[in-house]
């Protein structure tokens, strides 16, 4: 049954083929020649692992997501966050740092902040004295950080596979994420006080109380969004529908950044993200049943138990694999995929569910810019037109940095849960 349920999918993958064709070839495999089932429980099992409530929030994240990185909303972000510094050491890189963390919050997506960041903030920081790699690592790593950052999709879908609370694994995250964002901003200072980099103009109040004009509504929008998921008013799919409605009259109607028709423009991009997502969601779940049934992942949390190996020292394997793997596969794929595997084996280290899903999204946020595919150095390279060699030098310091981050998260598990 490795063969099939393992040799046999990595082969499929290495081959390139998209990653529900490889999970549901590894259970008809199963099924053809291990398991004498019948067919029609595959079908069954996939539509069942798409009928969730939970998993209704997906495409309305998605779609709020969308609108709100295309409608201006990250230009007015900026001017706030750079009258916010003021003249600091560092002031434009905190103003990266800080808009990443804020928009982020507002996206959940890590190459949707990417891409409206690097346009406006990577020009001021090479023109304030940054260098072009510096600024490179500073975006990729600062726009991955959206994942980590509630509302994230990443802990839907880990909160759907896993059976946890969104709410709970949105929590968990703050902590980590400023934990991540803080470690950037002490880079920066530090970069720009050897450099001798101090940009920005004087704080005023008036000048910050204009811009917070200009972007009250964006500021607004993750406050009315987790404000009514944390006061129990909207379940985290009611307040996806929040976000959706609050972002149009916003974007179309306040701002006007945006017309109706592209807004259903928007949708269809959306939507067609979301049916991808979903297929990979239907094979996985097809997937997970097989796993289970087979015994599996009983036999592989059962033979980790056997081994007289310290926990500290698997959770620092898992760790290393999920790094790994995030440079090949995105995070909702590698979540999906993975989580019915490895869930079960950290339960048996005592790791609280919560916890282990706030490590599985570090790592694969550390995955969205390490080289060599991971997917927000693609998004740099359409957006900013720099050199492969640029992008992969600029991100190895901030992924060594943001490791520091993930060790502290993996063994300091009160981070995650203080909040719970």
């Amino acid at each position: 049954m490795i063969w099939t349920l393992g040799a046999f999918p990595l082969f499929t993958l290495l081959l390139g083929l998209p990653v529900f064709v490889v999970l549901l070839l590894g259970v008809l495999a199963t099924i053809g020649f291990v398991l004498p089932l019948p067919a029609t429980m595959v079908h069954q099992n996939m539509f069942g692992a798409i009928s969730s409530y939970t998993l209704l929030a997906v495409p309305f994240f998605l779609f709020a997501g969308e609108l709100m990185g295309r409608g201006g909303i990250s230009s007015r972000i900026i001017e706030w966050v750079l009258a916010l510094v003021g003249r600091t050491p560092g002031a434009v890189g905190l103003v990266a740092v800080g808009t990443c963390g804020v928009y982020g919050s507002i996206s959940g997506s890590s190459p949707a902040t990417v891409a409206s960041i690097s346009r406006q903030i990577y020009p001021d920081m090479v023109r304030s004295g940054y260098s072009k790699q510096f600024s490179i690592g500073l975006i990729n790593s600062g726009g991955a950080i959206s994942v980590v950052l509630p509302p994230s999709i990443n802990f839907l879908l880990y909160g759907a596979v896993a059976e946890q609370s969104i709410v709970r694994l949105f929590t968990a995250g703050i902590l980590p994420g400023l934990l991540m964002l803080g470690i950037l901003a002490i880079a920066v200072v530090v970069y720009a006080m050897r450099k001798g980099i101090r940009e920005g103009q004087a704080f005023s109040l008036p000048h910050l109380l204009k811009t917070t004009r200009r972007a009250v509504w964006a500021l607004l929008a993750p406050v009315i969004v987790l404000g009514s998921i944390y006061g129990g008013v909207a379940t985290p799919t009611e307040a996806g529908g929040v976000a959706c409605v609050y972002a149009i009259l916003v974007t179309t109607l306040i701002h006007r950044d945006l017309t109706f028709r592209d807004v259903v423009r928007i949708a269809g991009s959306s939507a067609l993200l979301t049916a991808q997502i979903m297929i990979i969601v239907a094979a996985a779940g097809v997937f997970s049943w097989i796993l289970t049934i087979s015994g599996f992942q009983s036999a592989l949390s059962n033979y980790v138990a056997a081994l007289d190996v310290q926990p500290w020292m698997i959770m620092l394997a898992i760790n290393v694999l999920l790094l790994i793997l995030g440079c090949f596969i995105d995070p909702a794929s590698a979540i999906l995929t993975l989580t019915p595997l490895l869930l079960p084996i950290a339960m048996q280290l005592g790791i609280d569910p919560i916890h282990f899903g706030v490590i599985m999204t570090v790592n694969l946020a550390i995955g969205m810019y390490t080289p060599p595919l991971g997917l927000n150095l693609f998004v740099t390279q359409a957006t900013l037109n720099v050199s492969t060699l640029d992008i992969f030098r600029g991100v190895m310091p901030f992924v060594f940095l943001q490791i520091i981050a993930l060790m502290i998260v993996t063994y300091v598990p009160a981070l995650s849960l203080a909040l719970i």
